[in-house]
């Protein structure tokens, strides 16, 4: 069976594997993100990672390399990412395999395996909530970009003017309040998951973070519900895993914000955790089609 190599590069956790035609995935691995090792650390462990991915598999080799990453990128550089603060990097740093290889945002790719693999739809976001925050924006059926390919950077909407730093610079974002690692940082934990699972137990310091993490969410989507008017919020990522008690309260806030108007579905990603790979498979495919070059600039988070 033809198949590529796919790396979701996430700001914890790489994840790679072979992905076929119909987005199956046939083999999976996952490795720790050097983040704080810093930018070339990361660069360099990504490319490792491709080059194991390119070794012979049952006596074949994958097809292309698609490689999934967060932050402003073109096909042809990751322009700009605050969770790894690199700079106008080539998509040739990443890897020196004799491949086509294919680099392209996470968040996008994984929205175009929603809309490929998932439940679709026409007007939906799809927010995946991990280390940072950032939306696919799917309007009338077609991945939105704008004008300059930053459109979906909602985890960077301020939800407190004046309120907690973020790692973009400006100060109240979503993303200090909502991701994965700042929802763990503000509690002192490890983990989202932990902190859920403290929350569950009554531990009031969890409660009020988990609490505030909610209603910024609620906050933000009430204003993308306003403006876009999307049928659907999927919420996926890492954070997602926490299910009922993530998506249950914050159905609940969202509709209290909205008042005079319902609310769109709030649901979790079909593809779970997975939906950023089976996106950088996508990329791997379109490389073999030489399709990587159509888009001029792809991605909304940072």
């Amino acid at each position: 069976m033809d198949y590529v190599a796919a790396i979701d590069l996430g700001g914890t956790t790489m994840k790679g594997g072979y992905i076929a035609r119909d987005g199956t995935i046939l083999d999976f691995d996952r490795r720790p993100t050097p983040r704080a090792e810093g930018p070339d650390r990361v660069i360099a462990a990504v490319s490792a990672f491709v080059a194991d991915l390119a070794r012979p598999r049952g006596g074949a080799r994958p097809l292309a390399v698609g490689l999934a990453v967060p932050g402003l990128v073109t096909p042809t550089h990751a322009v700009f990412s605050a969770a790894f603060g690199w700079h106008d990097v080539p998509a040739a740093a990443f890897t020196d395999v004799d491949l086509p290889v294919a680099l392209g945002h996470d968040v996008r790719s994984a929205g175009e395996a929603e809309l490929a693999y998932g439940a679709g739809g026409k007007d939906v976001l799809y927010l995946p909530i991990g280390t940072g925050i950032a939306g696919a924006v799917v309007l009338s059926g077609a991945l939105y970009g704008g004008a300059g390919g930053w459109a979906g950077q909602i985890g960077h909407v301020p939800v407190r003017p004046d309120g907690l730093p973020c790692g973009c610079g400006q100060r109240g974002c979503l993303a200090a309040y909502a991701s994965g690692s700042a929802v763990a940082a503000r509690c002192g934990v490890g983990s989202a998951e932990e902190v859920v699972r403290l929350a569950a137990s009554g531990d009031p310091r969890a409660v009020e973070v988990w609490g505030e993490a909610v209603e910024a969410l609620a906050l933000a989507l009430a204003t993308y519900t306003l403006l876009l008017d999307p049928a659907a919020i999927v919420v996926g990522g890492g954070v997602s895993l926490a299910g009922d008690a993530l998506v249950g309260p914050l159905r609940e806030r969202l509709a209290a914000r909205l008042g005079f108007r319902p609310a769109p579905e709030v649901r979790v990603s079909e593809l779970g955790v997975l939906a950023g790979l089976r996106g950088a498979g996508l990329l791997g495919w379109r490389a073999v089609s030489g399709e990587e070059g159509r888009r001029e600039v792809d991605g909304p988070g940072a």
